[in-house]
């Protein structure tokens, strides 16, 4: 079984060879503005196009929890909008983050990776603005990715 690999740096310029995919999750309303999606924004238009476009959509598409988007963004790279967290703000049902959307979207993530035979390059899904704990995120990375042979390398940002 792969291991996580864990660096310091930018999750938006992925390191090593080959096919590469970059995972990241989004909320349910539509709403791109906050966090890694504002990296993602200026490097790329295409997934935040492509994410307000299946928000705009949602009513004839699979726009929902747990869902994912893959967005080409270059020639042996993409981007997986995944659907994990509801709302954007923590209130009277807890912090945004959605860990059983996540496992579902990191799931069609692996079936993803494998058939582009890619990596999987994120920051800590899930733990930023979604208020989630990586101690619950990376068993379902772990599950989903790593234990398929999916390469992962997660991203902590340097200073």
């Amino acid at each position: 079984m792969a291991e996580i690999a864990y660096v310091r740096g930018d999750a938006t310029a992925p390191q090593g060879k080959g096919v590469k995919l970059i995972a990241h999750v989004c909320n349910d309303l539509g709403g791109w503005g906050k966090g890694f999606v504002l990296a993602l924004s200026r490097r790329w238009p295409g997934p935040e196009a492509e994410y307000r476009r299946w928000h705009r959509e949602r009513a004839g598409n699979d726009f929902a929890l747990g869902a994912a988007q893959f967005v080409r963004v270059g020639s042996r790279l993409w981007v997986a909008n995944m659907i994990g967290q509801r709302g954007t703000r923590t209130g009277s049902r807890g912090v945004p983050v959605r860990y059983e959307a996540i496992d579902s979207a990191l799931d069609a993530v692996g079936v993803k990776a494998l058939e582009l035979g890619a990596s999987v390059h994120m920051p800590r899904i899930g733990c930023g603005l979604a208020g989630g704990r990586w101690s619950r995120v990376e068993p379902l990375t772990a599950a989903r990715l790593t234990a398929r042979g999916v390469e992962v390398t997660v991203y902590d940002h340097g200073d």
